[in-house]
C-alpha cells in the first residue's frame, strides 16, 4: 500500500506499506515539529489547541494522521477501533473532534460517529476511507489517500478555525 502525504510546508512524504515493512521517503525543506508553524491552530490567552483523537484500525496511518494533526499544533488522542475510542472519549470529554476509519472490525466509523455524537452532541467528526461508501454520509468525507493539506483544510472547517 502506498500513502504519498504532502506537508503544511514543501514537504512531501511517501509512505510504503507491505506485511510488516514500513518504508517512509521524505523530501522537502522542514523537519516537522522542528519550529512554530504559520498555519498552527490559535492559541491566545493560554487557551488549549482543540484536542482530537484519531480512530484507526491500520496503525500506520493512525500515527502518521496523529503526528500531523501534533505538528500543527492540536492535541491528539488515538484508537486502534470503536469500543477503545468511545473508552477514550469517557476519558476526555474535551475531546473536540473525532477523525476516524469508516472500515474497521469491531464497529464502523459511521457507527461509531453515531453513539459518540449522541453522547457528546457538539463533537464534530470527519470519516476517512480507502474503499467506495455506498452508503450517503451526512458528514465530512475524506478519501484515502488524502494530501495533508486536505485534512488540514477539513479539521480547520470543522473547527471553524
Amino acid at each position: 500500500m502506498l500513502f504519498t502525504l504532502a506537508g503544511p510546508v514543501p514537504t512531501l512524504a511517501h509512505l510504503f506499506s507491505s506485511a510488516g515493512e514500513l518504508r517512509v521517503t521524505v523530501q522537502g525543506d522542514a523537519v516537522p515539529g522542528s519550529q512554530a508553524r504559520a498555519g498552527d491552530p490559535p492559541q491566545a490567552g493560554g487557551v488549549q489547541a482543540p484536542k482530537i483523537i484519531i480512530v484507526d484500525d491500520d496503525p500506520e496511518v493512525r500515527v502518521v494522521v496523529a503526528e500531523f494533526l501534533d505538528d500543527f499544533g492540536y492535541r491528539v488522542l488515538q484508537a486502534k477501533g470503536g469500543a477503545e475510542a468511545l473508552e477514550r472519549l469517557r476519558q476526555h470529554p474535551d475531546v473536540q473532534m473525532m477523525i476516524t476509519d469508516i472500515r474497521m472490525p469491531d464497529m464502523s466509523g459511521i457507527e461509531l460517529a453515531d453513539i459518540a455524537t449522541r453522547q457528546q452532541p457538539d463533537l464534530k467528526v470527519i470519516l476517512i476511507s480507502g474503499y467506495f461508501v455506498s452508503q450517503q454520509v451526512d458528514r465530512r468525507f475524506l478519501r484515502k489517500p488524502f494530501r495533508m493539506k486536505e485534512l488540514e483544510a477539513a479539521v480547520r472547517a470543522e473547527l471553524g478555525d
